[in-house]
């Protein structure tokens, strides 16, 4: 008997892991539901999905497996949606949502029914959006964190990770508690700074308007993730605010003891600051997926000579190397100018990055 597996919202991320279901997992029914129709129709031409729910309540009921991949907000009406639905006996029901505490505690409707929830955040995305950026091996390498509580029964766990195993990733248990803290630290704040850093920049622009045309360059590429959805930033948040309170407390802190370094103009006590930084920041995992999306950009020293950049894209294509962007970082009469290429993988990096230098060009991962 086929199982059926139904995905509720089929943007980036509920469409790659569809995409990895269906590899793994070749004999199971695919069945998609997503607000917008023309998601939905994207997601059947693409081969993401076998069929179309036309309600929420068709495809659960169907359902063997059911993941919501919706914002955090829509995952927990959804959960108390579904949990009102004749559900099979011994269905998994899981998320893919950035916070875990709020989803989790909603999940407890589904303790009185012979089904399982387990919470569930894949950490890895890209910086396209839709089902029509959506990748089999989108997960391949990142954590995937899994937040079963005290009341989830252990077979349901593993026979989750069986389901998810195509994803090629690698699977890590935390309580919700301990997740949203972990992710509030390197995910979530740090979006708070970048978009603090642009907010600055603007007021600062409005009296300098030159700042924006200098901005352009370093500052443009340290605040990228400023540029992420709203929409999912209001509600991840909102649903960890209590976390982010604390650490938004803690860098004030650390603010104010570099404002004071400054201020009394403490050198020996600034260089420290910096090395710790540097020294904590070059022990990080270079190779790993995170909880932001890794940039994978290639550094390319070109001559200042016509013709220069269609050469450097032309054996990209030839090679069938997508790219993402291409940018001009600097470039004079008596100096070489610099290209950074960006691509979707790391893969695509290794593999330009071989085939540019055979061609004598220098090509490097960091500036």
């Amino acid at each position: 008997m086929r199982k059926e597996v139904f995905v509720v919202g089929l943007g980036l991320i509920g469409g790659s892991l569809a995409l990895a279901l269906r590899k793994e997992h070749p004999d199971a029914h695919l069945i998609g539901y997503d607000i917008h129709d023309n998601v939905v129709k994207a997601a059947r031409a693409l081969g993401v999905i076998s069929e179309a729910a036309a309600t929420v309540k068709e495809g659960a009921e169907k359902a063997d497996l059911i993941i919501i991949a919706a914002p955090v907000k829509q995952t927990i009406q959804l959960i108390h949606e579904i949990a009102s639905y004749s559900l099979k006996r011994e269905a998994i029901i899981t998320d893919v949502g950035s916070t875990k505490q709020t989803v989790v505690k909603a999940a407890e409707v589904f303790t009185t029914q012979s089904v399982h929830f387990v919470g569930g955040h894949p950490m890895a995305g890209s910086h396209k959006t839709g089902v029509e950026a959506a990748k089999a091996h989108l997960f391949e390498n990142a954590y995937y964190i899994l937040t079963p509580s005290s009341q989830s029964d252990q077979r349901a766990v593993i026979q989750l990770q069986n389901w998810l195993k195509g994803t090629k990733a690698q699977f890590v248990h935390l309580s919700a508690k301990e997740h949203d803290f972990f992710t509030g630290t390197i995910s979530h704040f740090p979006h708070i700074v970048s978009a603090g850093l642009v907010h600055q920049l603007k007021k600062e622009g409005k009296n300098e308007p030159i700042l924006n045309e200098l901005a352009a360059g370093g500052f443009r590429d340290i605040t990228r993730i400023a540029s992420s959805s709203p929409i999912m930033w209001r509600d991840i948040l909102l649903s960890n605010r209590e976390v982010l309170i604390t650490l938004i407390d803690r860098w004030e802190e650390e603010m104010k003891k570099i404002k004071t370094f400054i201020k009394e103009e403490r050198s020996d006590d600034i260089f420290q600051f910096f090395s710790d930084a540097k020294e904590t920041r070059d022990a990080l995992p270079v190779r790993k997926k995170g909880a932001i999306p890794s940039f994978y950009d290639l550094f390319v020293d070109v001559p200042d000579h016509p013709g220069v950049i269609s050469d450097v894209t032309g054996l990209l294509a030839k090679e069938k190397i997508s790219i993402t962007n291409i940018r001009i970082l600097e470039t004079r009469e008596d100096i070489m100018g610099v290209l950074r290429v960006s691509f979707r993988s790391e893969e695509d990096l290794l593999l330009a990055k071989n085939l540019l230098t055979k061609h004598l060009y220098d090509a490097y991962e960091s500036p």
